[in-house]
């Protein structure tokens, strides 16, 4: 199975195009996949490959077709979308640093994991208490099912490259430090 295949399968096809529940679906997501990759009875490279697809995927999506309508939106303050974004790059920056690390299980690999972990939950915490809460409650269905639709869209396109590989996310780090 390919890799942007088997993220597909593991977050399944959404049943709506709300851009809220499409975000929050994808933070769920990566929930599963952090236990997953904690766990010494589950295949935890399987899990880190889905794992770096989806957050590159779903963060590169935010930032072009999420961040830009939520930055221009009176009651959203700038700060708020700049700082999801510094987060992303924290984020990214911690992965690339769990996929350079080598194979699961040693003390080393174990340490970079969590401190994926605390980066992204972190980022998933202040995400969904600001932004996702001030989408539910200022942004027209029709327009949060818009911005749903681009954002799956551009998610999709981010799959089918498979944006997890080492190589991409050292771009993407790099083009989040330039």
């Amino acid at each position: 199975m390919e890799r942007a295949e088997t993220v597909r399968a593991s977050d399944g096809e959404s049943a709506t195009d709300d851009v809220v529940e499409l975000i929050l679906s994808d933070h769920r997501a990566m929930e599963e996949l952090f236990r997953e990759m904690r766990s010494v009875e589950a295949d935890r490279t399987g899990a880190l490959r889905r794992f770096s697809d989806l957050l590159i995927a779903h963060s590169e999506a935010e930032e072009s077709d999420v961040y830009p309508v939520l930055r221009h939106l009176n009651d959203v303050e700038g700060d708020e979308v700049e700082h999801g974004v510094h987060e992303h790059a924290e984020a990214n920056a911690a992965l690339l640093a769990l996929l350079e690390t080598g194979e699961p299980g040693g003390e080393d690999w174990d340490a970079k994991l969590e401190s994926l972990v605390e980066a992204v939950t972190h980022h998933l915490d202040e995400e969904e208490r600001s932004l996702i809460n001030h989408t539910r409650e200022n942004v027209a269905p029709a327009r949060r099912r818009e911005l749903g639709r681009a954002f799956a869209r551009a998610r999709r396109d981010q799959l089918a490259s498979a944006p997890g590989r080492v190589e991409n996310v050292r771009r993407v780090v790099a083009a989040g430090t330039a």
